[in-house]
């Protein structure tokens, strides 16, 4: 009996150390890794469910190409808040029956916030519209559902005999009937004839 109770207090003392042992490895193997690492490795990051890259879209109504979108990255995240990214910019050229191109937009990063049905060019942008009238702008909102684009930061109209300065612009989606909320300033450009 004597004998059995060694053994089992012995057993129990060998699980114990194995335990204590196999604990201190792993905090060991756990601290040769960087802070970098481990915070790749817990990060709450989301992460997109879908990239590509050099992405070219073509948008038909009634077999004719209206749109034409290229971004050389898009990454798309899924979820309640899911959004598509255009980290690295965005074209969307609008084109008329024959596919020429009517009006265009760039910018140097672009999203698309889907259950709002907005989407939201920054950085650089600049909308051409069917008159060739331009607007230069750091943030411009496009609101699907309204059929209207804005911008509440401050904006440039250039047209052909004139530049208008202001803050806060809005303008149906076509950019036809557009109204800059605070001019700041117009210039007039004299035209050669």
């Amino acid at each position: 009996m004597e004998n059995s109770i060694s053994n089992t207090s012995i057993k129990n003392k060998l699980n114990i150390a194995s335990l204590l042992g196999g604990i201190a490895m792993f905090l060991f193997s756990c601290s040769s890794n960087s802070v970098e690492e481990v915070a790749e490795y817990i990060s709450t990051e989301v992460k997109p469910s879908m990239s590509a890259e050099t992405f070219e879209m073509l948008y038909s109504d009634s077999a004719i190409i209206r749109f034409r979108m290229k971004a050389p990255e898009v990454l798309n995240f899924e979820g309640e808040d899911a959004y598509i990214e255009f980290p690295k910019g965005i074209k969307v050229e609008k084109l008329d029956e024959n596919e020429e191109v009517v009006s265009e937009l760039t910018a140097d990063y672009a999203r698309h916030i889907e259950k709002d049905s907005k989407w939201i060019a920054e950085n650089n942008v600049i909308a051409v519209n069917a008159d060739g009238d331009s607007l230069k702008t750091e943030e411009l909102i496009w609101d699907e559902k309204k059929g209207t684009i804005y911008s509440e930061k401050q904006v440039q109209i250039v047209r052909d005999d004139q530049i208008i300065n202001g803050i806060g612009f809005e303008s149906d989606q076509n950019m036809e009937n557009w109204e800059i909320k605070n001019p700041t300033g117009v210039m007039y450009l004299e035209l050669d004839e």
